[in-house]
């Protein structure tokens, strides 16, 4: 990005499913100039929730205005919560009942819970109507609104119902990282972090140099994580877009983080990004027990998530009523799983993860048990 008054439009590339990311700051207030090349009518509908609508709702829908667009909205309740059944229910009715076809337009504005839901929604409405993503965290921008998959949760686990749905557009709007919580944006920057361990150890090594300046508001260092993290994701998913094998490297730290977050019932006493840290912890101390990684890098991990303010460990939400048992069996009900085999991202180093199927019960039970000691 060579200016900060410039935006930067990266390509996701799946033939007739390809889709810009467009990466800048003040584009929400510009939304309707983007959204209006989509659009066979002038209208959309748009999903948030009440705290990005306290915010960006009224030059959203001014933008919109500006181009001649109509518009409706709904408002949502925010949290990990509103990805479920019932929110769904709510969402698709009122969609329906707004008189759309299948060329309409839903608009999903906020953070990764409204795109994931949005998202689903919009995959099964008439069979599938357009969707734009605007993602309003650092996590959705760098994670959840590029690639197509859309879930809810389910007291069985996370993201176990949902579709592969890919938006038309992103627009991702680096001046609404300014209203985040500090707890919101280390949640982001843990899945910025991500994709230099999985196959960019530069961009680890980046991280580790400007990461806090860049969680203490830098919009410079901002931006250059979002392109980067968005530009290796859809290399990614251009080569795997169902998670057939590579895509589900960018699951790297998740097994762990999702049943940790199914444990403790999907509230605020956890954040994802906040689990993912713990699991991507989890997984490079699990890969040190097996001999796949050294020590030096799981200590230079965990020195860089301490620096920064991420938690490196499950004592701040563990209880008595956590379990080897439970855990093992959350991570049983993961979405990777095939044929009643675990599926784990592990890793040789940084920058050197890769998929694992073969891991031993009996190895993973000695590590859960070492985490809830």
């Amino acid at each position: 990005m060579k200016t900060l008054n410039q935006s930067k439009t990266l390509r996701v590339d799946l033939g007739e499913r390809s889709y810009d990311i467009v990466i800048g700051k003040n584009l929400i207030n510009r939304a309707g100039k983007y959204l209006r090349p989509h659009l066979s009518e002038p209208r959309v509908l748009t999903i948030t929730d009440e705290n990005v609508a306290a915010h960006w709702l009224e030059p959203y829908k001014a933008s919109l205005v500006a181009e001649n667009i109509c518009g409706s909205e709904m408002v949502l309740p925010p949290g990990e919560k509103t990805k479920s059944f019932g929110q769904l229910k709510r969402v698709i009715e009122w969609v329906l009942q707004t008189g759309v076809d299948r060329k309409t337009v839903l608009v999903a504005l906020g953070g990764g819970v409204i795109g994931d839901l949005v998202g689903f929604a919009a995959a099964i409405a008439l069979r599938g109507i357009p969707l734009i993503q605007i993602p309003t965290t650092l996590l959705a921008q760098v994670d959840s609104s590029v690639g197509g998959k859309t879930a809810i949760d389910t007291p069985q686990g996370k993201n176990l119902v949902g579709a592969f749905y890919q938006p038309r557009l992103v627009l991702a709007d680096l001046t609404t990282l300014d209203t985040l919580p500090l707890r919101q944006i280390l949640a982001g920057y843990a899945e910025v972090i991500k994709y230099g361990l999985i196959n960019n150890p530069d961009f680890f090594e980046w991280c580790e140099t400007n990461g806090s300046d860049l969680i203490n508001g830098d919009l410079g260092l901002r931006a250059h994580a979002v392109e980067k993290s968005c530009f290796i994701k859809a290399q990614v998913v251009a080569r795997d877009e169902r998670e057939a094998g590579l895509r589900a490297l960018l699951n790297l730290g998740h097994t762990f983080g999702h049943a940790f977050e199914v444990e403790v019932g999907f509230g605020k006493k956890l954040l994802h990004g906040e689990a993912v840290a713990m699991g991507t912890i989890a997984a490079f101390e699990f890969s040190q027990r097996l001999g796949l990684c050294s020590g030096q890098d799981v200590v230079r991990i965990r020195e860089h998530f301490r620096a920064v303010g991420l938690p490196i460990d499950i004592s701040s939400v563990v209880t008595k009523k956590w379990t080897t048992d439970k855990l093992i069996h959350h991570m049983g009900k993961d979405k990777k799983v095939e044929a009643n085999v675990l599926t784990f991202i592990l890793a040789r180093g940084i920058g050197s993860a890769f998929v694992s199927k073969n891991v031993k019960i009996q190895d993973l039970r000695i590590h859960l048990d070492n985490l809830l000691k």
